[in-house]
């Protein structure tokens, strides 16, 4: 199955209506290393962790040498973990976590990227920075050292009503359009799960995070 939905994913999402290749990360969140290798084996490249002590626990037993990316909240006294071995830390949703990266990043002598996590839809259950404070985020963090910003990143609301989702994730990729006139480092647009990761790639993500549709229903027991 998982095999089979690798494949199936990968021939369909292709590029955006801008022309950009979308980059497939799988969410491998409760997944098993066997399982997570299996997908590797598929075709997977990118795989996105949503837990530290996850990450850690399975980081030695995954083959092929993904790209690795943080894809979860994350706690500043959790980042010592990843430092060195994360690719991209997709969910930097407040100043005080890209200042301690940068600090880490700084020690160990290393240059982090990093995607800045925007709460497009004024959600009180996810973090990150408002909508309207997007430049202004993105110009105070840029001034941190040891960070590379290469982008923005978002979750849509859970709702299947698509005249709600549409004019969200096209306000993502005006702001990202915005950013990238001003920084050739800018190119990543993370939009997109399971349940809306097509819409997404509709109107301009060039990066999805799937896993439910890879590996199937979670079981969290």
């Amino acid at each position: 199955m998982i095999e089979q939905n690798v494949k199936n994913i990968l021939a369909g999402i292709g590029t955006n209506p801008y022309g950009e290749k979308v980059t497939l990360v799988a969410a491998v969140k409760t997944q098993s290393p066997q399982d997570i290798n299996r997908a590797i084996h598929a075709g997977i490249t990118h795989i996105g962790d949503n837990h530290v002590q996850e990450f850690r626990d399975k980081y030695d037993l995954i083959e092929g040498h993904p790209v690795r990316h943080f894809i979860g909240h994350l706690q500043t006294n959790k980042i010592k973990y990843l430092i060195g071995k994360t690719d991209l830390y997709q969910s930097v949703d407040r100043f005080e976590l890209a200042d301690e990266l940068s600090k880490r990043s700084a020690r160990a002598g290393i240059t982090s990227d990093i995607l800045i996590e925007i709460n497009v839809g004024c959600e009180e259950s996810k973090s990150g920075f408002d909508y309207e404070e997007g430049f202004a985020a993105y110009s105070k963090i840029k001034e941190l050292p040891a960070l590379r910003i290469r982008g923005l990143m978002a979750m849509l609301p859970f709702t299947d009503d698509e005249s709600i989702l549409r004019p969200l994730a096209r306000k993502m990729r005006v702001l990202y359009d915005g950013l990238r006139k001003t920084d050739g480092n800018i190119c990543y647009l993370s939009m997109g799960m399971s349940g809306d990761y097509k819409l997404c790639i509709e109107c301009g993500s060039n990066m999805v995070r799937l896993g439910t549709s890879i590996f199937g229903a979670r079981n969290y027991n």
